[in-house]
């Protein structure tokens, strides 16, 4: 069924009796030739591009849970390509030149709303930072605005200009940055990947690896043996309990991201903002909502919950930069399981097991990476070579010192 106006008012007119399931609950087959585990963006993104790009056959995703379930809808739906670095820009990019056309190429509402991102600016060794960082963009073919404080404050009326603690000097604005309904991302990636023939299985975890003379042969799982010849995995923060399971350690932790979102408001925030002093973002929902975070738990973790010191620092940051947020009431608070790596960069690789893959690793930056990383990892699923935007992504960057460190902070996780 393809999804248009036209249908949705033959549907009212007839008592929405035609609708049909967006995707199929098949069982699963012995063997296939592809075997996704991971039914979050990544994996849906991965088997949709293997079908519709590379002209892969006979393809299964895995989800121990449900489709949405997981970190694909436990974030905040924002998406941009404000990067610095040559390993990072040109692959994040491409992710949100896929962003734009994503809602015609799987026909699914997902929401994509460019309203853009503002990066503040507040000391000066700062502004130069974000004036390298803009012109970093603009040679890898994005778009970046270097506003001043007048621009902003005529924007955002409502910011702590004139008695903050953290004076607003300017700011870096990527306006084809913004936001997507994350759940209609999932959605539309199953119904997309399930027309072309995947086999989404739900309420199918995977137990362990079949490996014989160092080759995965298929995968265990709670509903019997599956057999493969390639398998990839990506699982977000349940990467390392994953890939345990097939003898490997992996240069990740995980850890807790909180979420909050407020009571809803009329129409207050017309874009993103970030807070240059404090890692804390705002967007504002298309229901009302005020949606922020900031960092992440500072303790290794597999509880999607948080805990209430970073609620306190997230709050504080919002204080200073927002005022007003003091007379909004929190309606509710989540937290996703992040897979952090060691520079806060993903990885996109062969493991060194012949036909397992892995795709983690992404730290904050796997929502807004979707795409890509969906495109790039079918690509080297399809040809065992990495897509050319990826291929700084490898396991080895870390023996070799090729790290991705967009921050300049360091081999520590928790600092990324």
């Amino acid at each position: 069924m393809r999804y248009s106006g036209f249908k949705v008012i033959k549907e009212a007119l007839t008592g929405h009796k035609g609708w049909t399931p967006a995707w199929r609950d098949p069982a699963p087959q012995a063997d296939y030739d592809i075997v996704i585990i991971g039914g979050g963006g990544h994996g849906l993104a991965t088997a949709y591009y293997l079908a519709k790009q590379f002209g892969g056959k006979r393809i299964a995703v895995l989800e121990k849970g449900w489709i949405g379930g997981g970190n694909v809808g436990r974030n905040t739906t924002i998406i941009r390509s404000n990067y610095l670095l040559d390993g990072n820009e040109p692959f994040y990019e491409f992710s949100l030149k896929l962003w734009e056309g994503l809602e015609q190429d799987f026909n699914f509402n997902a929401m994509i709303s460019q309203r853009g991102i503002l990066n503040l600016i507040h000391t000066d060794a700062q502004r130069d930072a974000f004036i390298r960082r803009g012109n970093a963009m603009m040679l890898n073919g994005a778009d970046a605005e270097l506003l001043s404080v007048a621009q902003i404050r005529a924007r955002y009326p409502f910011m702590n200009f004139d008695n903050a603690r953290f004076p607003i000097k300017g700011g870096l604005a990527q306006h084809r940055g913004g936001t997507v309904r994350h759940d209609a991302v999932a959605w539309g990636y199953a119904r997309g990947a399930d027309a072309r023939g995947v086999d989404i299985i739900q309420n199918c975890e995977v137990t362990g690896f079949r490996i014989e003379n160092g080759i995965c042969k298929g995968v265990e799982t709670s509903r019997g043996f599956i057999g493969a010849s390639k398998v990839g995995c990506a699982v977000a923060g349940s990467s390392g309990r994953l890939m345990a399971k097939a003898g490997m350690r992996l240069p990740i932790e995980s850890h807790v991201l909180q979420a909050f979102v407020s009571e809803g408001l009329k129409p207050v925030m017309p874009g993103v903002v970030t807070f240059g002093a404090g890692h804390f973002y705002c967007s504002q929902s298309d229901k009302g909502g005020l949606v922020f975070g900031g960092d992440i738990d500072g303790y290794n973790s597999y509880a999607q919950r948080g805990n209430l010191p970073v609620v306190e620092d997230v709050v504080e940051s919002g204080m200073a930069l927002f005022p007003m947020l003091g007379r909004v009431r929190l309606l509710r608070m989540w937290g996703g399981i992040m897979d952090m790596s060691m520079d806060g960069s993903p990885i996109i690789d062969r493991t060194h097991i012949g036909g397992l893959y892995f795709n983690g690793g992404w730290c904050y930056g796997g929502f807004k990476a979707t795409p890509a990383s969906g495109w790039c990892f079918a690509h080297l699923l399809a040809r065992d070579e990495p897509h050319p935007v990826a291929t700084a992504y490898r396991f080895d960057r870390f023996e070799k010192g090729r790290m991705i460190d967009e921050k300049s902070m360091g081999a520590q996780p928790n600092l990324h």
